[in-house]
């Protein structure tokens, strides 16, 4: 069995904590010791599985390989969407890749961003699933219901099917108004719909190209002509852009004769917004979630995230506030999803703060925007023992590097020398350069820039050790 784990999704409904460039996938929201991600795979410790294999878009290609290096799998493959097309598309690729060579495997699809509390119960409906899959059914487990929920799809039990616990699927239904929630809950026969499926890649795809034949095909010619790109697994890009978007239930489950569907009963929840973490988050005696330095004085069943600075609250109720360092949001628990509003908001007004947060991650290593203004910009940059950043240059800035701790080696044009902790080095407009940490220890450094332009775009790649595209006009979003 192989696990595809779906990481694509920008989770902009728990922003500012989640970026488009550093979604919740891969951010630890209900465990702080792993991400969602991190998470996800963690809990097939003890199934017969082989590697998980990921499915993620281009932009989150190196926050997926770090994390999967941290868990020690950096031999697990990684196949990249060049743009989102749901999941219908996204299955499809996954499973030619597993059908390659005449093989055949049973599938377990999951998603990347969910919670499952119960890793026993999360297991056996995996185990009475297996039998059907390899009978040739489409599983999809719906997880038994605790409250009459409107923000989930549904699915409604037909007949029982065989002895491992699964039943026949009588409908699909969108997501109900409250009313209509309350009925499904007291009637027994509904189920949230999970959006994890169990299947053979043969079948998915036998059924897929009975319904969506134009999904098939275009899925097709994309995995033809894929190129191995290190740790991950490029498609054809003009081929998968041409393909049509749509979700699995809708292109496969909700037509198949052969939909089995599995009860999950393990505590689970899609995290899919500030109201949901707060209902899964452990709380004190007034109700609050409080994360990071936070005082709270007479608040109640409030959930409060303080990223880099002390939060007080006072009197406060029923509220999500969460800071970062660039951002603050207060909201209303019970508005919770409208705060996607204000990631629509952003993007509208040309904004950069629904991209990525003022720390952002790269392969080698990581840099904070500390300050800025006209004509300049300072940044405090952390690169990995053994990194290097690529080969560059810049047509409207000059960069200053002061190193804070550790040691650098820099290209300077036709130069290449050492700075150490308290030394400096100057990069004028338009020099070719780079820099590279030769040491065992994080080379640490402020960079200072002047110009008349300090946008990230203002960058020529000549090289690169992470396989970034590089050509004489490459406009990048990062060193």
């Amino acid at each position: 069995m192989i696990p595809i784990i779906m990481s694509g999704g920008t989770g902009s409904r728990l922003w500012p904590l989640s970026r488009q460039l550093n979604p919740k996938q891969f951010l630890p929201l209900a465990d702080p010791s792993m991400s969602m991600l991190q998470s996800t795979i963690a809990r097939l410790s003890g199934l017969d599985t082989d590697l998980p294999r990921l499915i993620c878009n281009e932009e989150h290609r190196f926050l997926a390989a770090e994390q999967l290096r941290k868990l020690g799998m950096e031999g697990a493959q990684i196949l990249l969407e060049p743009a989102g097309r749901n999941t219908a598309p996204a299955v499809a690729l996954a499973a030619l890749q597993a059908c390659e060579g005449g093989n055949d495997p049973v599938l377990l699809i999951l998603a990347a961003d969910h919670l499952v509390e119960d890793q026993a119960a999360f297991h056996h409906s995996i185990n009475s699933a297996l039998p059907y899959a390899e009978a040739g059914k489409l599983v999809n487990f719906g997880v038994v219901p605790t409250h009459p929920e409107t923000g989930y799809g549904y699915i409604q039990k037909g007949a029982p099917d065989g002895e491992s616990g699964g039943y026949q699927v009588k409908r699909f239904v969108e997501k109900p108004d409250l009313e209509t929630a309350k009925d499904y809950i007291n009637s027994g026969d509904f189920f949230w719909n999970s959006g994890m499926f169990m299947f053979r890649a043969s079948r998915y795809l036998e059924e897929l190209g009975k319904f969506r034949p134009d999904i098939l095909e275009a899925c097709r010619t994309a995995v033809a002509h894929c190129e191995q790109d290190m740790h991950f697994i490029r498609v054809d890009e003009a081929a998968f852009m041409a393909c049509p978007s749509d979700s699995i239930d809708y292109a496969v489950m909700e037509r198949t004769t052969d939909a089995i569907m599995v009860p999950l009963d393990a505590g689970w929840s899609d995290i899919g917004s500030w109201s949901a973490l707060w209902d899964v988050s452990e709380k004190d005696g007034s109700g609050n979630v409080l994360k990071g330095d936070v005082i709270s004085h007479d608040s109640r069943n409030n959930y409060v995230h303080a990223d880099h600075r002390l939060v007080a609250t006072v009197g406060l109720e029923d509220l999500v506030i969460v800071e970062t360092k660039d951002a603050v949001l207060v909201a209303h628990r019970s508005q919770a999803q409208e705060v996607k509003r204000i990631v629509d908001k952003l993007k509208l007004d040309g904004r950069g703060e629904h991209l990525n947060h003022r720390e952002v991650y790269r392969p080698w290593g990581v840099y904070d925007s500390i300050d800025n203004g006209q004509r300049y910009q300072v940044k405090r940059i952390t690169v990995k023992p053994g990194a290097k950043l690529s080969v560059q240059m810049h047509h409207h800035r000059a960069e200053h590097w002061i190193v804070v701790s550790g040691t650098a080696r820099v290209t300077n044009g036709e130069e290449t020398y050492m700075v150490t902790e308290n030394q400096s080095t100057y990069i004028p407009i338009g020099q070719v350069h780079s820099l590279e940490n030769p040491g065992i220890i994080p080379l640490e450094l402020i960079e200072v820039q002047s110009g008349s332009y300090l946008g990230e775009d203002d960058i020529v790649r000549f090289a690169d050790n992470y396989g970034r595209v590089s050509t004489s006009e490459q406009k990048a979003s990062v060193a």
